[in-house]
């Protein structure tokens, strides 16, 4: 989004966009790529939340199914296997859901069944030593894990929906943002035949404007000019209201005219 020179194209300096998007030099930055950034930063973090979370159910549930089976013995091996189970459905699951709500795709009834039945599953091999033996410290410090990570699943499942949206609108307000830069006229064609067709774009974008042309502009600097007056590109600004660039095309052309009608007006 760099700016043309106004000197050789005629178009103005794009006004930087507010926001995050910007850059230390307050260049426009990608909004989108930096709302993506934001969208990677929050997975990885509700990522590790979730993880955490299965790490530390997986003690408990290794527990509650070795039932007091003694150390390394076979049982209390094999006890080691059961969390794993369920929580590497549950990563599975959450794995394609980030994949499909990238691409806003909704998962069906059997998807979101079986998501619920792992953590259900889990809640209740963490929770129920504790409330078999009536312990009310017990079962909040062996739900909060679970509970924790309950909120994470659904939580992390709406938010990549609205932050894929989220990328989806930068970019379009990047794009808007872009075309919107307040342009006086187009770039200069060489002076030709189809010089007319050089119009102003503010007038064009302006509801029931017409579209001043070239012609137009160097109309209003013939009405203006009186002998005397130096035809220069400042001039042909303060009297047509043109912008820096057409201003010099104007400034030629005029006194190129006003030579040869032999009016030797100095520029």
């Amino acid at each position: 989004m760099n700016a043309v020179n106004d000197g050789v194209h005629g178009v103005a300096p794009a006004r930087t966009l507010p926001g995050p998007g910007r850059d230390s030099e307050g260049r426009n930055g990608d909004v989108a790529a930096w709302v993506e950034r934001v969208r990677r930063q929050v997975e990885r973090l509700c990522w590790t939340g979730i993880l955490l979370g299965l790490a530390f159910t997986a003690a408990n549930v290794q527990r509650f199914a070795a039932e007091g089976a003694a150390a390394w013995s076979l049982p209390w091996l094999t006890a080691w296997v059961l969390d794993p189970t369920v929580s590497l459905v549950l990563v599975a699951i959450l794995r394609a859901e980030q994949v499909t709500a990238r691409y806003r795709v909704r998962t069906g009834r059997s998807v979101r069944l079986a998501k619920w039945l792992t953590l259900s599953a889990t809640y209740v091999m963490n929770t129920w030593e504790s409330w078999v033996a009536g312990s009310p410290a017990g079962v909040v410090l062996h739900s909060v894990p679970p509970l924790v990570v309950f909120a994470a699943v659904e939580a992390i499942t709406d938010l990549r929906d609205k932050l894929t949206e989220a990328v989806t609108r930068a970019a379009v307000i990047t794009t808007s943002a872009v075309t919107a830069v307040a342009v006086h006229e187009p770039c200069p064609a060489p002076v030709n035949a189809d010089a007319d067709a050089d119009v102003d774009a503010d007038a064009a974008g302006a509801p029931g404007a017409r579209r001043k042309l070239f012609a137009d502009y160097l109309a209003d600097a013939r009405r203006a000019w009186t002998p005397g007056v130096e035809v220069t590109p400042a001039w042909v600004r303060e009297v047509t209201s043109c912008s820096r660039g057409l201003s010099s095309r104007l400034a030629r052309t005029l006194a190129e005219e006003l030579a040869t009608t032999g009016e030797g007006v100095r520029r």
